[in-house]
């Protein structure tokens, strides 16, 4: 038995790693690479779009009609979804805006803008999307644990699909990170820092929800999440996209990031 969770905690501890491989990216791109930034932001929007409502949603749809019938059921995934937009817009209201930093060079001329203003809007833009990846992690991870301890085949398979989601993800969250203070470490370690989001939820699961995990619990989790994912890409990533875009490089992303997603679910998702 004790095998059994060790084998379970490390899928998820390997699922939530591959955030940092995203973030490897901020490594080898150049700070006034603006291409690339839009690229890089519409890709993520792609995914956090694609995953939230092709994925998620549909999950926590079933699992909450299942359990509360067709019509609360579709009243309670509808109101956990739009409760998730309203709590990270909450968030994004009361959360105040980061400081200069001090090692801008010349950007106010390259984007025409105030110093620092870049700065402020793609840190908080990368800090909630981080914020959002967690919480999204978060469930993964249990849901990774549980299946890896019912039947390790199974866990293996939801591992390597959540590994593969959360590597364009860890882009989500370095690439802004990394643009707004130009600091590698910094985007690094907060995006791994967003991965073990899920053994965290591994270790929920394993001390505290055991006895009271529901498909009920799960179904408001991921219609919430979902909500956030989409706020988040509309509200942060796809303005940002755009701002920096050129010849419609955004909108390319979006679409590569969604067809990674689609691909993924469609090959690794048992």
């Amino acid at each position: 038995m004790t095998e059994n969770i060790l084998f379970a905690f490390n899928m998820t501890l390997i699922a939530g790693a591959a955030t940092g491989i995203g973030s490897l990216l901020a490594f080898f791109t150049s700070r006034t690479n603006t291409k690339f930034l839009s690229f890089a932001l519409g890709f993520s929007a792609g995914v956090m779009i694609y995953l939230a409502m092709v994925d998620i949603f549909v999950k926590a749809k079933v699992l909450l009609v299942i359990e509360l019938g067709t019509i609360s059921g579709n009243w309670a995934t509808v109101a956990a979804f739009f409760s998730g937009m309203l709590m990270i817009a909450i968030i994004d209201q009361l959360i105040p805006e980061p400081g200069n930093p001090h090692n801008i060079k010349k950007v106010e001329d390259m984007y025409r803008i105030k110093r620092g203003e870049k700065n402020n809007e793609l840190l908080k833009m990368g800090s909630f999307t981080a914020l959002a990846i967690a919480i999204h992690n978060f469930p993964e991870g249990m849901a990774t644990f549980m299946a890896a301890l019912q039947e390790p085949s199974l866990g293996v398979a939801l591992a390597v699909a959540v590994a593969i989601h959360n590597i364009p993800e860890g882009v989500a969250i370095s690439v802004p990170i990394y643009y707004a203070t130009g600091d590698r470490k910094k985007a690094l370690k907060l995006s791994f820092l967003s991965g073990l989001a899920e053994p965290l939820g591994a270790l929920a699961v394993y001390f505290i929800l055991m006895p009271y995990l529901s498909d009920l619990l799960f179904g408001l989790i991921f219609a919430a999440v979902a909500g956030i994912m989409i706020f988040i890409s509309l509200d942060e990533l796809l303005p940002a996209a755009k701002k920096y875009d050129e010849t419609h490089i955004s909108i390319y992303g979006l679409m590569t990031g969604m067809g990674v997603m689609a691909v993924s679910l469609i090959l690794f998702i048992p």
